[in-house]
């Protein structure tokens, strides 16, 4: 299949088969793709929790209105965004791109000393919205990797993020539990959704063409 085709396959899975795992090479090539997403400055403003043990995923599942691909799936992913943009955080990225270049670029040190004066004053609340906003877009990469793949997945906001975050420790690290992503593979025979026909707005009415 190409591209398109291993979109038009994917759906949000509904039934998972348990006894079914991932093979962990297609996990690996799924979070990094997420790792390869662009963000906002380049800053990665989230962190991605990949879970398997069973235990905490059962945790995880009555405080997600009790969805099963939180269990039946073999990965459960959970993308946690930065709970603010402190001037270290913002330091270590862009120390981080000096050391990989091998190099100090005078106009990328300016733009360092602008987002250090803008972003940290904005506030918690703006900070953390704008860092999500990134996780969605690793999120993005992780569908399409996972379609690539031909591993199923549901993306999910359907949980008490404060839950989720008070069972994995989030807080502690300076991180907000964003969107839940399960990996595994369909049944079939138990997913209502697998047959139906995929459904999304013609190309006419989603895109405007400005020639």
């Amino acid at each position: 299949m190409n591209l398109i085709q291993r979109l038009k396959w994917r759906y949000a899975t509904k039934k998972m088969i348990a006894a079914k795992a991932v093979p962990q090479d297609k996990v690996e090539r799924i979070l990094e793709a997420a790792r390869l997403a662009p963000t906002s400055s380049g800053l990665q403003p989230y962190d991605i929790i990949a879970i398997t043990n069973p235990q905490v995923r059962e945790k995880i599942k009555p405080v997600a209105w009790g969805q099963g691909q939180i269990t039946d799936g073999s990965h459960l992913l959970v993308f946690a965004a930065w709970d603010d943009y402190t001037p270290e955080r913002i330091n270590t990225m862009f120390d981080l791109t000096n050391a990989e270049r091998g190099t100090k670029n005078p106009a990328w040190e300016d733009y360092r000393q602008m987002l250090l004066k803008s972003y940290p004053p904005r506030g918690s609340d703006v900070n953390f919205q704008h860092a999500a906003r990134q996780a969605y877009i690793g999120l993005g990469f992780a569908l399409v990797a996972a379609a690539v793949e031909e591993v199923d997945s549901t993306p999910m906001e359907g949980f008490d993020g404060d839950a989720v975050d008070e069972i994995l420790g989030l807080r502690s690290r300076g991180l907000r539990s964003v969107v839940l992503l399960p990996l595994g593979y369909r049944e079939i025979d138990a997913d209502w959704l697998v047959h139906l026909k995929k459904v999304r707005r013609p190309r006419s009415a989603l895109i405007t063409d400005i020639p």
